[in-house]
């Protein structure tokens, strides 16, 4: 059977299997096994397909590792767990964002610590001058789910209020170019903080504000499903989001 998933990897980047073959230091013949027979490649060469077609290996040859390695290598992006955010050092948030090369993904209510930290601001408008892709996700303030999150917490309209200030104080990082912001009406079940190959979960916890609830500390390791899961909410909460004017 074909390997349509690498088949299609190839044609959306415009690569032919010899320039693939070449980028990753194979015989063609083989690229082209891989995809007309579905022939999968050795671990090291899966890798290297990955890493240069910007995709997971699980997602190219989704039957290549049993569950039992899948689990021990979603279990070895585990990095850290914090009991509360509160309790995550301010220099964890520094270094995750000033790691990114590629790309900042930011899903969040409000997430007013952030935008209340003009260092954290001038660090995401530094990165998007650099050419790195800075996405931000914040709650739509007229939804029914800021407004439920907002009684959940026992704090009415202010959750609203919050989001609206927070869009007043990310107007200077707005303007920079590169920078990406929408509105979204999503019942979040975590906050995410991405920077290229990791990320911070922050559970949400009923009736709790989200600076009492645990973050994890993930980071991206060949094999690992647990990250890409996180990924995979945020890219869809961003294509049903709505731009920010």
């Amino acid at each position: 059977m074909s390997n349509e998933r690498l088949r299609a990897a190839l044609l959306e980047r415009g690569l032919t299997p010899a320039e693939l073959a070449e980028a990753i230091g194979v015989d063609p013949k083989s690229v082209e096994r891989w995809i007309t027979l579905g022939r999968t490649p050795y671990r090291r060469h899966r890798y290297a397909v990955g890493a240069h077609l910007g995709m997971e290996e699980t997602y190219l040859w989704p039957k290549a590792l049993s569950n039992e390695q899948s689990a021990a290598a979603s279990e070895s992006e585990i990095v850290e767990i914090h009991a509360h955010r509160w309790a995550v050092p301010q220099d964890t948030w520094q270094r995750l964002f000033e790691s990114a090369e590629r790309e900042i993904g930011i899903l969040v209510y409000s997430g007013f610590f952030l935008a209340d930290n003009p260092g954290v601001v001038k660090l995401l408008a530094d990165k998007a001058r650099a050419g790195v892709r800075v996405r931000v996700l914040l709650g739509d303030p007229d939804s029914a789910a800021v407004a439920q999150r907002g009684e959940d917490e026992g704090i009415g309209d202010s959750m609203a209020a919050k989001i609206r200030n927070v869009i007043v104080l990310y107007a200077p990082l707005r303007a920079v170019e590169g920078t990406e912001f929408r509105l979204h009406g999503t019942v979040l079940y975590n906050s995410l903080y991405r920077a290229d190959g990791q990320l911070l979960v922050n559970t949400h916890v009923y009736g709790a504000p989200a600076a009492n609830a645990p973050v994890f500390h993930l980071r991206k390791i060949p094999g690992g499903d647990m990250m890409n899961t996180y990924l995979e909410s945020f890219e869809q909460v961003w294509s049903n989001a709505t731009p920010l004017d």
